[in-house]
């Protein structure tokens, strides 16, 4: 596929598929972004458009607002952020097709900025509604796919006007993502440990079973893990279980020892009656007793855990260890993060969604090899799959 480093952008409109779907506190105008990670990682390809002379034009989705306009879900407070971090004004439409929109694009002079209002404002985005599609492409000479974290979605912005634009090319971001994640299925370098969390065996079935022939060891954490240990005949008290999933996850565990993979599970953990903040929290053995439930790996996983990392080339994680939002059940993820930060000489993949937020509270992210922004694409690509936004890129 195409960079943008090789597309001509002077004097162009060069339409831009960014993530700007951030977290946002208050309401109306005062809303505010509480993390604004996607939008700073779409900076260095918003700068070097701005730097070839591009006329640039800005689309994202945010939120789930149904088709039709809702002002709790405008992306008016991101231009305003989206200005203070590239330093220079940044233009906002109303809507993000039709006549008034199609005069604002033309009126950009080169270097200039516009962002258009939600994407998903517009049925016919997620839709991939072939009108609507034509409408966004007749804003573009280029069209960038940066938007990683779209990519698994088949939608206008991120396929559909894709071949109806002169030319199109992956943004640096996109670029970044595609070389980091595309490593850990091509070849990593070994010993390859990879550590999976979050709730439900039932999310990373397909990502386990296309990582099992190429890593060496995998960690599982988080209530996930309470599936396979009851697959194991252990006791788990009232922990989360997927009951529908115990012979799938005898499966797995069958596949691993096939395959020469160390599969390891919690040896110990935090336990508590309630899932909740200011409960009284105990570490337990192997077996959690009845009523209680595991809501964070215990200190002598977190060790044997960490062991593990420290031998690794090659590390990703996915999914937290525990209820990492309560600073109480928080120690086991936090404990993750930091061996990654210690697995010296290794590579470190953080794959989206819950883990961004585990490093971000640990305060390293920038220390890892690679913080992806996608969380369900991430997913969707360690599990082997064609995503839409990186296909029509071809």
């Amino acid at each position: 596929m195409r960079q943008i480093e090789d597309v001509a952008l002077a004097g162009r409109r060069v339409f831009v598929r960014v993530d700007y779907n951030v977290p946002t506190t208050g309401t109306g105008a005062d809303r505010r972004i509480t993390d604004d990670s996607r939008i700073r990682a779409s900076l260095p390809t918003l700068r070097l458009a701005l730097s070839r002379g591009a006329r640039l034009v800005l689309a994202s989705h945010f939120g789930r607002p149904r088709g039709k306009p809702d002002l709790e879900q405008s992306l008016a407070p991101i231009a305003r952020r989206l200005a203070e971090l590239l330093g220079q004004k940044v233009s906002f439409a109303t809507d993000c097709v039709g006549p008034a929109v199609e005069a604002q694009v033309e009126a950009l002079t080169e270097g200039e900025v516009l962002l258009l209002e939600n994407l998903r404002f517009h049925a016919g985005e997620e839709k991939n509604d072939p009108a609507f599609a034509a409408e966004l492409a007749r804003l573009a000479d280029v069209w960038v796919n940066d938007a990683f974290g779209a990519a698994h979605r088949a939608h206008a912005s991120t396929a559909g006007m894709a071949p109806l634009v002169a030319e199109r090319a992956a943004g640096l971001l996109m670029r970044d993502e595609l070389h980091h994640l595309g490593a850990l299925l091509a070849g990593a370098e070994r010993p390859f440990v990879a550590i999976l969390g979050g709730a439900k065996v039932s999310d990373k079935i397909t990502v386990i079973e296309n990582l099992l022939p190429r890593v060496d060891t995998l960690l599982i954490g988080g209530a996930m893990a309470y599936t396979f240990l009851a697959a194991q005949g252990t006791a788990i008290g009232a922990s989360r279980c997927e009951t529908d999933k115990l012979n799938l996850a005898r499966s797995l565990l069958a596949k691993a020892t096939a395959g020469g993979v160390r599969l390891l599970l919690p040896s110990d953990h935090i336990i508590a009656e309630t899932p909740t903040a200011g409960v009284v929290a105990e570490i337990s053995g192997v077996s959690i007793r009845e009523g209680w439930l595991g809501v964070d790996i215990g200190p002598e996983t977190r060790r044997r855990y960490t062991d593990e990392i420290l031998q690794a080339k090659t590390v990703l994680w996915n999914g937290p260890m525990g209820i990492f939002e309560i600073d109480a059940f928080a120690g086991g993820t936090l404990a993750i993060a930091a061996a990654l930060v210690a697995a010296e000489g290794a590579t470190t993949v953080v794959g989206g969604g819950d883990s961004v937020a585990a490093v971000n509270k640990a305060g390293v992210a920038e220390r890892m090899s690679h913080v992806s922004t996608g969380g369900g694409a991430s997913l969707e690509f360690l599990e082997g799959k064609i995503l839409p936004g990186v296909a029509a890129l071809g």
